[in-house]
């Protein structure tokens, strides 16, 4: 399923509707997000957004990071990989998540939504949910053959 681009105001226009100021901060966190591959988590962000304002703190990256939260500009996921990550994306969809070395894609479904049948719910009301998909990415993969094929070589000589 190919993913729908629609089309947002820019950032700083969204910053200003909603009474906030637009700080340099704020536009980089921003940035650095919009601009990652792999669903950065704050620490990576703020790496990032070093090399532009030196002086940033990781306080100041996570409080801009949860307030573009809260304005629905990015996403928080929690994917189960050690710290929450920071998606781009806010249209609904799925995640592929590498078991080895934490790498994360977007996954887009094609068909109905999934649905908790009614005698399964247990009093939960259900929100929203997603599906992540684990197992071993391209480059772990390949890994793990080279791996597999040394081992191989050396037990027969």
């Amino acid at each position: 399923m190919q993913q729908s681009l629609s089309v947002t105001p820019p950032i700083d226009e969204v910053l200003r509707d909603q009474g906030l100021k637009v700080t340099p901060q704020r536009l980089a966190v921003h940035r650095a997000v919009v601009e990652s591959v792999g669903h950065p988590d704050a620490e990576e962000i703020w790496a990032t957004v070093r090399t532009e304002l030196p002086n940033i703190s990781l306080r100041t990256v996570y409080e801009v990071l949860h307030t573009l939260a809260d304005l629905g500009e990015i996403r928080e996921v929690d994917l189960a990989t050690g710290s929450s990550r920071f998606d781009p994306t806010t249209s609904d969809h799925h995640h592929l998540v590498c078991t080895r070395c934490g790498a994360v894609a977007d996954v887009f479904l094609d068909g109905p939504p999934v649905a908790v049948p009614a005698v399964q719910q247990q009093g939960f009301t259900v929100d929203t949910y997603e599906i992540a998909f684990r197992g071993l990415c391209q480059s772990c993969s390949d890994e793990n053959r080279r791996n597999e094929t040394d081992r191989r070589e050396e037990s027969s000589t």
